[in-house]
């Protein structure tokens, strides 16, 4: 056995072994383009289910409309003039309706029309390229700015006024300090003084560092130290991870999950270090279990080369602490797992992950199942079935983590598919018991249904994905 089997062999095992702590289950994953490299989040078209807009590193921006169930529809894309990465969303017109800034060789800025739809790319010229884009009111006034690190030649901040009517002006440079070159930015008041700073992270050979840039409140920002990282920052979070909303802290990719603690006062604590075993790529910070301690949800690139792509939750302990990440899979392929991001996809007051892989091109949501823990929480994969035949039967283990009575009202399984279960009507807070699934293809071809839980956990039915393929019958002797 290879390195890279035993490698791919201990994901799988994490992946399907591992109770699921943080509750979250693979609905649906859907194909896109195969350059998409991050999304942006947002209720488009007003009707209160939020969207995704995707960047493709080929220089568009694709609009998927939610259809409020956690699946998305392609309703639109709008061509940009160069490669895009990052992106961030914004009223920038106080109409409430939100619009896509997009960080390129400049700034582009795409209008929302309040239905799903924009208007094309209109383009704000920044000294070089713009890696990372972010908003917020960083000049003091009440409209919204756009702030933007700039790489290569400037190596700097620029800030690039809002002008309240959609329209931006011009930038204000900020030269990055310690002699660095930033690869990730992230915004907050950091000393409570009312004006929104940065911290980037970023090389200052040979450091790895995340430096933070108290604003002055007029677009330009004062240099406030700089606090050594392991190895390159890719992504940095912020949240009141101590409970403290007077304190903000980061969360920062860098080989593994740092988190720096702040202090309030614009300076922070060394960084520690989060390790489940997979090195992030991208990071968010929420409560994603509704206990009011944030938590941390980190993509996983399918790395060490070999591990499966995924999203790793790392519980909050509200005392700026967290439990080791536990690892839920987004994808059947090897690599890939570059980006996540949050929302509420399915209407029942808890938030859900999508996790984008540009090596396989498709985006997976993972929904949040609250007090309902799954095993595997992968989909049952049936694979190869003879039309006319019953596969052998795939189980999977319910457990309900609540302190709390589970009511379960039914399991249901689509056509081709049938489902048992040794639940009843309910489960005690900590029991646990069984949900088995046959496959009986009728006709050839791949197939896909469901195992629909409706139960006391949530507003919105559960849905356990089911895979499988009809095949040829085998010829009668």
């Amino acid at each position: 056995m290879t390195a890279r089997d035993i490698f791919t062999l201990a994901a799988s095992l994490i992946a399907l072994l591992t109770p699921a702590s943080g509750q979250f289950e693979t609905l649906a994953t859907f194909p896109v383009r195969n350059d998409v490299s991050s999304v942006m989040v947002g209720d488009f078209n007003r009707d209160g289910s939020p969207d995704l807009a995707e960047l493709s590193s080929s220089g568009s921006v694709g609009i998927l409309l939610a259809n409020g169930d956690g699946t998305f529809r392609l309703d639109g894309t709008y061509t940009l003039p160069s490669v895009s990465f990052h992106g961030a969303t914004a009223s920038l017109r106080h109409n409430g309706i939100l619009d896509l800034v997009v960080g390129a060789d400049d700034v582009y800025v795409l209008l929302g029309n309040g239905d799903g739809t924009f208007q094309q790319a209109v383009e704000y010229s920044t000294t070089t390229e713009a890696n990372m884009v972010g908003t917020g009111n960083f000049t003091g006034g009440v409209n919204t700015d756009v702030v933007a690190l700039e790489s290569v030649s400037c190596y700097c901040i620029e800030v690039l006024p809002g002008n309240g009517d959609g329209t931006l002006g011009a930038p204000i440079t900020t030269p990055l300090p310690y002699g660095m070159g930033g690869y990730a930015i992230a915004v907050g008041d950091f000393n409570n003084d009312g004006n929104l700073d940065v911290a980037v992270g970023g090389e200052a050979f040979p450091n790895w560092q995340v430096a933070i840039l108290l604003g002055n409140g007029n677009g330009t920002f004062t240099p406030d130290g700089f606090y050594l990282l392991d190895t390159a920052p890719g992504a940095i979070a912020t949240g009141y991870f101590t409970g403290n909303k007077k304190k903000i802290d980061l969360a920062i990719t860098s080989g593994f999950l740092a988190v720096l603690l702040g202090n309030g006062d614009g300076t922070f604590q060394h960084a520690t270090y989060l390790n489940n075993g997979y090195l992030p790529s991208w990071v968010i910070a929420q409560d994603f279990d509704g206990d009011g301690k944030v938590d941390l949800a980190a993509s996983d690139a399918g790395s060490p080369p070999g591990f499966l792509p995924g999203v790793s939750v790392y519980k909050g302990n509200g005392n700026g602490t967290f439990q080791t990440g536990v690892f839920y899979l987004a994808g059947q392929d090897e690599e890939g797992g570059q980006f996540v991001a949050a929302g509420d996809f399915n209407h029942d007051g808890k938030p859900d992950l999508v996790v984008v892989n540009s090596v396989h091109a498709q985006i997976t949501t993972l929904l949040n199942t609250g007090v309902v823990s799954f095993s595997p929480t992968t989909p049952l994969n049936f694979q190869d079935q003879s039309v006319g035949t019953t596969s052998a039967a795939q189980t999977l283990t319910l457990t309900n983590t609540g302190s709390t009575e589970l009511k379960i009202q039914s399991i249901k399984a689509s056509v081709e598919f049938s489902v048992t279960s040794t639940c009843g009507s309910r489960v005690a807070p900590g029991a646990q018991c069984t949900i088995s699934a046959k496959f009986s293809p009728t006709k050839k071809g791949a197939k896909t249904g469901t195992i629909t839980i409706i139960d006391n956990a949530s507003s919105k039915p559960q849905v356990i994905e089911l895979l499988g393929d009809g095949t040829q019958a085998a010829a009668s002797e």
